[in-house]
């Protein structure tokens, strides 16, 4: 999808009260589970497409219940401006990716551990596949957000796919040792 597919961008504005914390932690949170991107004290933006849209109506609810509200600006830019808040929008994407890969990582890290000290029990069989499907909630959470597809430029697939085949492998080493 390309700056101009977006159909513009959604400025949000956030104002709440600063206690209790909960009711700005619980809209940060649903802001960054959409892709929405900080612009600066109380201002995020995202691209004006369906699911931020949907995410940005969340987080107006989740405003309002905490005894505040989000205002929802519908906007055009010039290309420039428009080409500098896609590029913030994909950094944050990247850095998703590559903060995925590096967990990723450190989950095959892990099994190789767990492998060299001999370590092949079903429970810890299963402490790793509870590892792996987080690792693959997180997949598909950030994949959802990434309306311009530049996760998917980064090594997040094929990262996943490794995990899945250490843990395959270690799965049978496991499954020797328990039935062998």
């Amino acid at each position: 999808m390309s700056v101009d597919d977006a159909g513009g961008w959604l400025v949000l504005l956030v104002q709440l009260p600063a206690q209790p914390s909960r009711h700005r932690v619980a809209v940060w949170r649903e802001l960054r589970a959409f892709g929405a991107v900080p612009m600066g004290q109380g201002t995020w933006t995202a691209p004006d497409v369906p699911t931020c849209a949907t995410g940005a109506a969340w987080a107006r609810d989740l405003a309002r219940r905490g005894a505040g509200d989000l205002i929802v600006l519908r906007t055009t830019a010039e290309r420039e401006e428009s080409a500098r808040l896609r590029a913030l929008f994909d950094a944050a994407r990247r850095d998703e990716g590559d903060e995925f890969v590096a967990d990723c990582g450190k989950f095959i890290e892990e099994i190789a551990r767990e492998i060299a000290k001999g370590k092949l029990t079903t429970a810890e069989l299963d402490e790793e596949e509870h590892g792996l499907e987080r690792l693959r909630r997180w997949f598909r959470t950030t994949r959802a957000k990434d309306v311009f597809e530049v996760y998917a430029a980064t090594d997040a697939e094929s990262a996943l796919a490794r995990c899945v085949q250490e843990l395959a492998r270690y799965t049978e080493l496991v499954y020797a040792k328990v039935h062998g």
